[in-house]
Order: C-alpha cells, then sequence, then structure tokens
C-alpha cells in the first residue's frame, strides 16, 4: 500500500462519514423511520441495497476461492438471482398490503403467531451464527493478505481488522438505521463493481484474454467423467455438484434467500410504493447478473495465473490457497491508487453486508419479540431498543470470531448446508401461504417444525459421521444413507417436497383460515381496489426489462453448459 492508496482510502472514508452525518440530520421517530428507512426509498437505493447486501465475504472469498477450485460449478448460485424478480412480481403486492416490517411478522398474518416465533428464533441465531460470523471472519483475513501486514503495535493484524470492520459498521448502523443501509449502499456499490471490474481486466490482461483463460480451465478436469472447470452442467453423478441437484437446489436455495429471507426483504419494505419496490427488485436482478464475472471468473483468472507460472510485475503468480484467490490478485496485479480502490470496494462489499444484517437482526428482535410483549412501547423507546439490538448483536459477533477463527475452514464448508436445509421448511410454508387459501395456521406452522427438526437431524449428522470412523459401504444405516451420504442438494429437494407435504397435510386434516384474516394475503382474496392498485404499479418497461434479465440468465446457462 502506498501514499495514493490511504488517500484514496481516506476519501471514500470522508465521503462515508458525509453520508452518515445528512441520514442523522433525518427524523427516526418510529420503527417504519428506522427499520425501513422511513418507507420512502426509490427503486435505485432499494436495487443498490439488494446487491450491497448480498455482495459480502461469500463472494470475494468464498466464489472466487470456488472459481479457482471448481470452476463454474458455484454460478448456478449466483445466477439464480433471477428469482429477485418473483419477490417483485409475486410477493411484493402482498408484504405491501399486510403493512409488516418483518418476515416473521408476515406469518403472523398469515398463520399464527408460534410461526412468528418459530421464523423469528431460525433467523436471529442463523444470522449470528452463520452471516455476521463468516463475514467477519472473512474481513479479518482479507484485509490481513491485502495490507500485507502479520501484526501491528504487537496484536495479530487479523484481529485489529476484524475488530475494526464490525465497529466501524455497527457504529453508522446504530446511528442511522435502515437510511445509513440504502444511502451508504448507493456510494458503496458503484465502488465495488469498478473496482472489480478493474481486477476483471487487468486479470484477463495478464493472462492473455478470455479464449486464453477458457482454453486453460477446459482442460482441467474436475471428475471422473469428463467435466471440466468451464462446465456449468456437470454429470449428474458428480458428488458435490450434479447438473439435476445444483439446478434444483439452487433454486429452492434462492426461492427463500430472495423471496422469503428478511435479510433481503427488508430492503424491499422500504420502498415508498409498490412501483418502486418492483423496480428496485429488476434493478437488483440486473445487478446480480455480474458476480460471475466479477468475482467467480477472477477466481479462475487466479487458477489459470498460478497454472501457467505467469509473470505478473516481475514475479511469478502463485496461489497459496483457493480461497486467497481474490487478495491475492488485489495484492499482485493493481497500481498505487487503483489498489486503495479496490480496498475500498472490498470495505464497502464488508461493510454493507455487515450493516444490512445488523438492522435486519435488530429488526427482527424489536418488531417480533420486544413489541410483541409491550405493545403500547413509546415509538421512540422502539428505536432506541432497536439501537441497543445492534450492539448486543455486534458484541455476538464479536465473541464468535475466536471459535470462527479456530474452525474457520470447517465452518465455511458446513455453510452451504446449513442453508440447503434451512431453505426448504420455510419456502414450502411462504409458497403454500400465498397460493393456496386452504393453508392453515396449523399447517404452515408444522411446515417450519417439520424443516427445522429435519434441518437440524441433518447438521448434527454431517458432524457426527465427518468424524466418526469410515465404515465399510454395505454397513452403512439407513439413517446415514439419508441424512449424510444423500447429495446435499438432492436432500435440499427432497426436503422441500417433504415440508410441503407436511403443510398439505396437516392443512386438511385442521381448520381453515377465516377468509376475513387472510384477505389481500392469498392469491384469490385481493379486493378489486388491491388489484387495480397493483396493476397501476407496472407498465411496458417493467416486462421488457424482467424479459432481457430472463433472457441474459438462459444464454449464460447455454454458453457455459
Amino acid at each position: 500500500m502506498q501514499t495514493l492508496d490511504w488517500i484514496v482510502i481516506g476519501l471514500f472514508a470522508l465521503a462515508l462519514i458525509a453520508i452518515i452525518w445528512w441520514v442523522m440530520q433525518q427524523k427516526q421517530a418510529n420503527a417504519d423511520d428506522y427499520f425501513l428507512g422511513g418507507k420512502d426509498a426509490t427503486w435505485i437505493a432499494i436495487g443498490a441495497s439488494i446487491f450491497a447486501s448480498n455482495i459480502g465475504s461469500e463472494h470475494l472469498i468464498g466464489l472466487a476461492g470456488a472459481g479457482a477450485s471448481s470452476g463454474m460449478a458455484m454460478a448456478h448460485w449466483e445466477i439464480q438471482g433471477w428469482m429477485i424478480l418473483i419477490l417483485g412480481w409475486v410477493f411484493v403486492p402482498f408484504y405491501s398490503r399486510s403493512m409488516v416490517i418483518t418476515m416473521p411478522e408476515f406469518l403472523e398474518r398469515r398463520y399464527n403467531s408460534a410461526s412468528r416465533t418459530i421464523l423469528s428464533v431460525i433467523s436471529l441465531i442463523s444470522y449470528v451464527l452463520t452471516k455476521v460470523a463468516v463475514t467477519v471472519y472473512a474481513g479479518g483475513l482479507v484485509f490481513q493478505q491485502v495490507f500485507g501486514i502479520e501484526t501491528l503495535w504487537g496484536i495479530d493484524f487479523f484481529w485489529i481488522a476484524a475488530i475494526g470492520l464490525v465497529v466501524i459498521t455497527a457504529l453508522y448502523t446504530i446511528i442511522g438505521g435502515m437510511k445509513s443501509v440504502l444511502y451508504t449502499s448507493v456510494l458503496q456499490t458503484p465502488i465495488l463493481l469498478l473496482g472489480s471490474l478493474i481486477i476483471l481486466v487487468l486479470g484477463l490482461k495478464a493472462l492473455g484474454g478470455w479464449d486464453e483463460m477458457m482454453r486453460i480451465c477446459s482442460i482441467e478436469k474436475v471428475n471422473e467423467y469428463g467435466d471440466t472447470m468451464t462446465n456449468l452442467i456437470r454429470d449428474n453423478r458428480d458428488p458435490q455438484y450434479p447438473w439435476l441437484g445444483a439446478l434444483i437446489g439452487s433454486a429452492v436455495i434462492g426461492f427463500w434467500y430472495w423471496c422469503t429471507d428478511q435479510f433481503i426483504v427488508q430492503r424491499v419494505l422500504s420502498g415508498k410504493n409498490e412501483k418502486e419496490s418492483r423496480r428496485g427488485t429488476i434493478f437488483g436482478a440486473y445487478l446480480k447478473l455480474l458476480p460471475v464475472f466479477l468475482f467467480l471468473i477472477p477466481g479462475m483468472i487466479a487458477f489459470a495465473l498460478s497454472h501457467e507460472g505467469i509473470t505478473v510485475n516481475g514475479e511469478v503468480f502463485r496461489l497459496s490457497t483457493p480461497d486467497a484467490a481474490f487478495p491475492t490478485l488485489v495484492a499482485k496485479l493493481l497500481p498505487a491508487g487503483v489498489k486503495g480502490l479496490i480496498v475500498c470496494g472490498i470495505l464497502a462489499a464488508l461493510m454493507s453486508s455487515l450493516a444490512s444484517l445488523f438492522n435486519s437482526s435488530a429488526a427482527l428482535f424489536t418488531i417480533d419479540f420486544y413489541q410483541r410483549f409491550k405493545p403500547q412501547t413509546d415509538p421512540k423507546k422502539l428505536v432506541r431498543i432497536g439501537q441497543a439490538a445492534t450492539v448486543v448483536i455486534v458484541i455476538l459477533g464479536i465473541l464468535w470470531i475466536p471459535v470462527m477463527r479456530s474452525v474457520g475452514d470447517v465452518l465455511y464448508n458446513y455453510l452451504q448446508d446449513v442453508q440447503s436445509v434451512l431453505a426448504p421448511g420455510i419456502a414450502a410454508a411462504f409458497l403454500l401461504g400465498i397460493v393456496w387459501k386452504r393453508t392453515s395456521a396449523q399447517g404452515g406452522m408444522w411446515g417450519l417444525i417439520s424443516g427445522l427438526v429435519i434441518g437440524c437431524t441433518r447438521l448434527g449428522a454431517k458432524i457426527y459421521y465427518s468424524n466418526a470412523p469410515e465404515l465399510p459401504e454395505g454397513d452403512h444405516s439407513w439413517f446415514q444413507y439419508i441424512f449424510y451420504d444423500c447429495n446435499w442438494l438432492f436432500f435440499c429437494g427432497w426436503m422441500l417436497l417433504f415440508c410441503l407435504a407436511v403443510v398439505f397435510i396437516v392443512s386438511l386434516f385442521t381448520k381453515a383460515p377465516d377468509e376475513a384474516k387472510i384477505k389481500g394475503l392469498v392469491f384469490g382474496t385481493s379486493t378489486p381496489e388491491q388489484r387495480l392498485a397493483t396493476r397501476q404499479s407496472w407498465n411496458a418497461w417493467d416486462i421488457i426489462n424482467t424479459v432481457i434479465i430472463l433472457g441474459i440468465t438462459v444464454a449464460f446457462y447455454i454458453y457455459f453448459w
């Protein structure tokens, strides 16, 4: 890092401070103001925030590392961003009519208070132990590599970077709430995009172009069935990414994440109306087409540079581990000033993702727990409770860092497993909840419970059998075959079918919901006025842009088939 780099980072910090200062001048009188930014966000702020919130350590380290180790396999999860369109076109009208702040609150409107509590608990625990922990852990690793500092003032620089990242992000999230998240994202998103684009261009230039990258990666076999790093669709016998499992599993996880997870949906709920919210999802879907090229492809470039032993800036490019792909490209490729810009982009990604997590977690605690038990609480006090909840979540995130550091590689490998078993039960409850009027409160609740029980069983089995002595193939019990040996993607698909069946069967044998309770929350229950409002919220341009996004997605699959 040279002087010019530090100047660029300083200018970024000043711009961030200016935005936060402006946000501080805005009113934060109640929960809507603090958690939803006053519900006056425009489509640009919503789309930018969806994208910036999504881009975190799993992209800077995980996705680039996946590109360096297995090629295009993980692209399924990124290109499934088209599912943001389902959020905009299908779910936004129901969420807007319900006037809720959190997703568990929506489930209470649709089902019952028990469903709300179950989803709140699942979400809070998963946020603190997976999303917050992984982002903070990876942030410390990234900055240790990029800055090239092992210790500072006698302290491991990992700790300084990780804790500093948490504290700085927490401060502006606590002060400004959702407005801070939305408007800092408008600054952070273009910096992140520009910085990553520079990495892509300089990486391809050093390697010799796109065709050279494809040539090198297309001769690197990834399984015994002839698939290479450039194959998106792999043999169905592939142990990790069989094509059918990848399509099903990524769709289930994508539906849960983009359409029902508080972390993403809270950005859409902040829109001033259905039109702005829907267009925000369309803009977010456009942006979501980029990570494959901005993070996964650079990982493949890093692999190719290292594989060929190409000299970059007078030094042979060497990749120590796949997860070091992105920070190594930053350290080796970039001239002074540009490296500072990339560091700002990395900071932007990590801070925006953390800020969104902090705000969403605080909203879940304040609205789904505190306000339920003390419904008469003064609106201004709710804001203070939300700020206090953020502080607690920050402390828990910091306390989890030592655990993350000691078992980081293992836990990161389990992260996709966690999402694959978290998604089906929640997806089943939301999906049948809005498409079938007969879905009962008991049906939705037992769908969530069955998903939670099966998911915990699967994760427990993974931990147990991963550390148990290896048994001969014929000695595996039916339990081990189902909950451990079964490919994680196929398991995700079968689990969704099971949870849907639970919701369906229980609903048939329990009391149907009162029509007045579900009015406007399920297909076929909307009033003429509600349907008219939804129809007036979109026009031909929204359809055209939706078709373009779907067309690009299809073209991507055809090219990398």
